[in-house]
């Protein structure tokens, strides 16, 4: 009786070693079949496409005969509700890896199809946006990204497709992922949840291949490696590293998925930019290199001052070492021009600089230095000194009459000094004047829009959110918590019709938009005979916003033209950065 329970336990355990557990570690009983797997993988050929790129790296992929050919997405710059001109693209493309004697699998990205017509086409010409395959024993999945913007759009039809497709591939000897759009550099590479990423985990996926970026970066997250391609033919800068135009190289044997990018003859390291070095690059290109704001004078000069010029290593283990100097433009004065840098890990340098512009306020002086982020690897950054104006918004002791006519005389002091958008003269449009006013509960606006030719003011956008920034407009960026509160963009066409979002920042930096962020105005507008003219009312508690005397706000703001094509913007640049605003004062 003994002998035979042991039996039964020696058996039972048996059992379980040769079942094993569903996690990761655990190979499949299917073999890699006549290894080692040889294939190449092309990036981006499109978005930008510079001519003769492309081909020329498809006969480099020829040359090293890979088993197969896979690419990342985007091999049109589609774009276009034009099938005949999508019919010509696709034609292009498939003369252009007609060279190619392996078979070639492809990858749907943003510009191959964004309609039910493009898609339609694309199944004629290349076939399913999403599928799967297997050779010799290695599964392949590939996934239609191209139309969402994040992990989190991503359609549940495919989802629930992706998880069946590994259920019944879940014997392959490695399985293997492409999608165009990276959303795991957004997502698991700053230890935030990527649902593709958790399925992927689960199934015992072994690599994942994307593109978009125009850049090469990896990483290895729970197990899985991760790689972006950068540009086949798409346009693009050489990069942190120099790695510009590139495909790249996988070899899978028994023990191992290799990868290698390769440019110019050359084969390069997989590691040749992790995601860490990806980011801290990012990084340093926005925050490396601060200054405090040249305050400028109302006649548009700056006299001499002191302002503060810190760089900060953000490497943990590398010493920043090289020289900052400035490009200063005529009629400014920077001194000093050069500064020798030497900054240990995780430190900060500041010192204090002279400033002074006597002539054209733009272009402004740029600083710029060789950003160590890695041992034996660098890249060039560069920093744009930053001035700033001061507006002021007059406090309203009686609310103004909302008719778009301007006749209260709370609208004095107009700003009418802007800028063309390169900041080369003061502005090109008509015109413009623009008013603030507040009390303790709103923010009122005004903007007076001188027009020679009335007939050729273009408003034709009608509903919240329409395409009013196309139009004859004025817009506005608001911040009112400086530095890491949000900003408010707002816009009104002559029709009163409003384009609005918030923008979140940290760390100074915008990080995210809520485009179907809504505001509540209340707003007219009113033609006469040679301009139109607009007044708005702007509750601050839709801000999180408060206005009191002294108060001071983050600010840009602009006039856009549509005859003229072109703005007059109050400071240059006029984006989303609040680093480049001036500043809202309440009086």
């Amino acid at each position: 009786m003994k002998r035979d329970r042991f039996l039964l336990i020696v058996v039972f355990c048996a059992v379980l070693l040769l079942s094993g557990c569903a996690t990761r570690s655990a190979r499949p009983t299917r073999m890699l079949e006549e290894y080692p797997v040889r294939f190449a993988i092309l990036g981006d050929r499109t978005g930008n496409h510079q001519p003769g790129i492309f081909g020329q790296i498809v006969t480099e992929v020829e040359r090293m005969k890979p088993d197969f050919v896979l690419t990342v997405g985007d091999m049109i710059e589609g774009y276009t509700a034009d099938t005949v001109k999508i019919k010509q693209e696709w034609e292009e493309y498939l003369a252009l890896i007609e060279p190619l004697t392996s078979p070639i699998y492809h990858t749907a990205g943003n510009h191959d199809f964004l309609d039910t017509t493009a898609l339609n086409l694309y199944r004629r010409y290349i076939g399913k946006p999403y599928y799967s395959f297997t050779r010799r024993g290695l599964h392949f999945i590939i996934l239609d990204s191209g139309r969402y913007n994040s992990v989190t759009d991503f359609p549940k039809e495919q989802i629930d497709w992706l998880i069946d497709d590994l259920e019944m591939n879940k014997d392959a000897f490695h399985t293997i992922v492409f999608y165009h759009i990276p959303y795991w550099i957004e997502t698991i590479a700053q230890d935030k949840p990527d649902t593709l990423h958790t399925i992927f985990v689960k199934y015992g996926v072994d690599a994942v291949f994307t593109g978009h970026y125009h850049i090469y970066f990896s990483g290895t997250f729970d197990g899985i490696t991760y790689t972006s391609l950068g540009s086949s033919g798409g346009g693009c800068s050489p990069g942190p590293t120099g790695l510009q135009y590139h495909f790249a190289w996988v070899t899978v044997d028994r023990d191992r998925i290799s990868i290698a990018p390769v440019k110019m003859d050359a084969v390069l390291p997989w590691e040749e930019l992790s995601a860490k070095e990806y980011l801290l690059t990012r990084k340093a290109e926005y925050l490396a290199i601060k200054t405090g704001k040249a305050q400028v004078s109302d006649d548009l000069t700056i006299p001499e001052k002191k302002i503060t010029i810190t760089v900060e290593n953000f490497n943990t283990d590398v010493i920043l070492k090289d020289t900052l100097s400035w490009d200063v433009p005529a009629g400014w004065t920077v001194s000093p021009t050069v500064l020798p840098i030497e900054i240990e890990p995780l430190k900060t340098y500041s010192t204090s600089l002279t400033v002074k512009s006597t002539g054209n306020l733009y272009p402004t002086p740029t600083a710029s230095m060789n950003y160590g982020y890695a041992e034996g690897k660098e890249v060039e950054i560069e920093h744009t000194l930053g001035v700033s104006r001061t507006a002021y918004a007059y406090e309203a002791t009686e609310p103004p009459v909302i008719d778009g006519e301007l006749k209260d005389a709370l609208w004095k002091r107009a700003v009418t000094e802007l800028f063309a958008p390169d900041g080369s003269s003061i502005s090109t449009t008509d015109p413009v004047s623009f008013y603030f006013a507040w009390d303790e509960k709103n923010l009122y606006i005004a903007a007076r829009c001188t027009e020679k030719k009335m007939d050729a003011i273009v408003a034709t956008a009608t509903k919240h959110d329409g395409a009013v920034y196309g139009e004859d407009c004025v817009g506005y960026f608001f911040q009112p918590v400086l530095e890491d509160g949000p900003i408010y963009q707002i816009y009104f066409n002559p029709l009163g019709t409003p384009f609005d979002q918030k923008i979140i920042v940290e760390e100074k930096t915008p990080v995210d938009v809520e485009r179907d962020w809504n505001g509540t105005y209340e707003v007219k507008t009113f033609k006469g005979e040679d301009h139109w003219s607009i007044e708005a009312r702007i509750p601050l508690d839709q801000l999180g916003a408060e206005a009191k005397r002294g108060k001071i706000w983050g600010t840009n703001f602009r006039r856009k033209q549509k005859r003229l094509n072109t703005s007059a913007d109050w400071l240059v640049p006029i984006n989303y950065d609040p680093e480049t605003y001036g500043f809202l004062m309440m009086r």
